[in-house]
């Protein structure tokens, strides 16, 4: 199939584009390579990427309509897998304009390009564990309200969902809408806590924990996440009643706290942590905890990588990334 990827040098973006290529998929990947992190990394991600037949880059800003046109002029897609964000819960108290752009201008441009592609079979995008706030029931269902999320992020992540809806409504476009809960693993993003405790411990460096480390997350593994994502591109859509949006938790429905979390790190790198208690930022929730009741049901999804392993996974490569 064609493929159009939006985040393609991002971290799930790219782990994408390695387990679609290997299946014979063609991809036309888009990014802008901002500076949210740095963009090395994001370029040696696509390094890695070129190398393979079928897959095509082009650095383009998806907020601009102009941008989008022209990368995408001429060409046919059967999916779009629309993955471009700006993310991370905190940067959203330093710059929320950025989010407005990169989630919520982009993704009305994505549902507009996908209304006018008649030969389109669906569109899949990503939203977040972070729809959910404070206020839904653990473990959290896709048929919670969601409507009081505590981070700007959240809020255009739901606005998000809700532009989604309304296109399948009005327009019959086939959507699935994919809450993702803290992805984790090698090639991933430096400002998650995982990769920050592992530089921090691996260069003597004090790190700070926020709540006494009583925070929980529900993390997930990259692989188990690329798994479900390829199960969808390649099945069929299918919706009984309703409007043509579907919306499904990914994750991996196992809390942990981040004590855990530090307790791995170390163990995997053989170095104890120096801890500092601080105050967490506006905008963390206390926990996220996925009911995955609906993906298990249509695609199998049963994630089942502890996050011993994964972690131990991703301090090798960090080494090696980082020649430590």
């Amino acid at each position: 199939m064609r493929v159009l990827l939006t985040g393609g040098a991002g971290f799930i973006g790219y782990h994408a584009a390695q387990a679609l290529l290997a299946r014979g998929h063609e991809i036309n990947a888009l990014d802008n390579l901002n500076s949210y992190y740095d963009p090395a990394l994001k370029k040696a991600r696509i390094g890695q990427l070129v190398e393979h037949r079928g897959f095509r880059f082009t650095e383009c800003d998806i907020a601009d309509v102009a941008a989008l046109k022209a990368a995408t002029a001429g060409a046919r897609y059967d999916i779009v897998l629309h993955l471009a964000a700006q993310a991370g819960v905190r940067h959203g108290l330093i710059d929320p304009a950025s989010y407005t752009r990169s989630n919520l201008v982009a993704q009305q441009n994505i549902l507009e390009f996908a209304r006018h592609d008649a030969g389109l079979m669906q569109t899949i995008y990503a939203s977040s564990s972070s729809v959910y706030g404070n206020d839904s029931a653990a473990p959290f269902s896709e048929d919670a309200r969601a409507d009081k999320p505590i981070s700007y992020y959240g809020a255009t992540k739901r606005a998000g969902e809700l532009l989604a809806h309304s296109y399948a409504e009005l327009f019959g476009l086939k959507l699935t809408g994919l809450r993702f809960f803290t992805v984790y693993g090698p090639w991933g993003r430096p400002d998650m806590a995982y990769w920050l405790f592992t530089d921090a411990i691996l260069h003597d460096k004090p790190i700070p924990v926020f709540g006494g480390g009583m925070l929980r997350r529900d993390f997930t593994y990259i692989d188990e996440i690329v798994a479900a994502l390829v199960r969808m591109v390649e099945t069929p859509f299918a919706i009984e009643k309703g409007a043509p949006h579907r919306l499904y938790n990914l994750g991996n429905s196992h809390p942990e706290d981040v004590m855990a979390l530090i307790r791995c790190i170390e163990q995997a790198t053989g170095k104890p942590a120096r801890i500092e208690d601080a105050d967490g930022p506006a905008g963390d929730v206390r926990e996220t905890y996925a009911d995955i009741t609906r993906a298990k049901r249509d695609f199998g999804f049963s994630p089942a990588v502890p996050l011993a392993e994964g972690i131990a996974r991703f301090v090798a490569w960090f080494r090696q990334y980082r020649g430590l």
